[in-house]
């Protein structure tokens, strides 16, 4: 069965979705709808597509959709979750940071059940989670991840108010505490915390650091994680998103991956 995408977004995840589904590589899949903040920014590339390109939520709605992959940011997460959950869709998003919000991850848990539907959370630009979410069955005494990206990454966010960006030589420690507060500083940069934080021991006992680095290319994700089944030790460097240097190239990868694997006959990694 053809699973139809509502895509909520358009930006360097959104159109690599979008680009996969329309050439098979996102399983059996088509996106249908596609909701943005500016319709003329998008009409050209959106000419000739089977999709409704809208700026209006009650005409995205309106169109019949299986599932919802939001890739707006924390604010398409806050405005769009629970409305597509009790549109009876699923709901598949990147922007997991938002989830710091205890009240919004409650409400939106709310949602899900009375709804019957799921909300879904793809590894995004991380590796481990599923080591992770396993170990916490067991109990898991902590998890720390270290975040570094070259200092380009981290313009447009509270690190600009910090230091010079454009003159940093040696890495430095722009955060240091919970992965909850890390995503609400860092809402572009660091949702794989907040992802990380939820497959394990929570927002407040994961403990984040986060670092500005000229002497990396590659946005670089390092996670420990202990507990009763032992150790697990994991590092990530991502190409970043040619788009935003924010993003890494695998994060589409792993939203197409997770589309995928909804009409696959044989799921690995679960």
């Amino acid at each position: 069965m053809t699973i139809r995408i509502g895509l909520i977004g358009l930006g360097a995840i959104g159109k690599a979705v979008a680009r996969a589904a329309a050439e098979g590589r996102a399983g059996d899949s088509q996106v249908v709808a596609v909701l943005v903040r500016d319709e003329a920014k998008h009409r050209q590339a959106s000419a000739g597509q089977p999709w409704l390109l809208t700026s209006d939520p009650e005409r995205f709605f309106s169109v019949p959709a299986d599932l919802v992959v939001e890739a707006a940011g924390h604010e398409g997460l806050r405005s769009y979750a629970i409305p597509s959950l009790l549109a009876g869709r699923d709901y598949l998003t990147v922007s997991v940071g938002a989830f710091a919000d205890d009240d919004l991850l409650a409400r939106v848990k709310e949602a899900a059940a009375s709804s019957g539907r799921r909300v879904m959370v793809p590894s995004g630009a991380i590796g481990g989670l599923d080591a992770v979410s396993a170990g916490a069955v067991g109990g898991l005494e902590s998890v720390t991840i270290t975040t570094r990206k070259p200092p380009k990454a981290w313009k447009g966010t509270v690190a600009e108010g910090q230091l010079d960006l454009d003159s940093v030589t040696e890495p430095v420690c722009i955060y240091e505490g919970s992965a909850r507060e890390a995503a609400r500083l860092y809402p572009q940069n660091v949702n794989v915390q907040a992802a990380l934080a939820l497959a394990g021991i929570g927002m407040d006992r994961t403990s984040s650091r986060v670092f500005a680095d000229p002497t990396v290319q590659l946005n670089t994700h390092e996670i420990v994680a202990r507990g009763a089944f032992g150790e697990v030790r994991i590092t990530i460097a991502n190409v970043p998103s040619d788009e935003s240097p924010k993003t890494g190239r695998i994060t589409a990868m792993s939203v197409i991956k997770a589309i995928r694997n909804l009409t696959a006959p044989v799921v690995i990694g679960l």
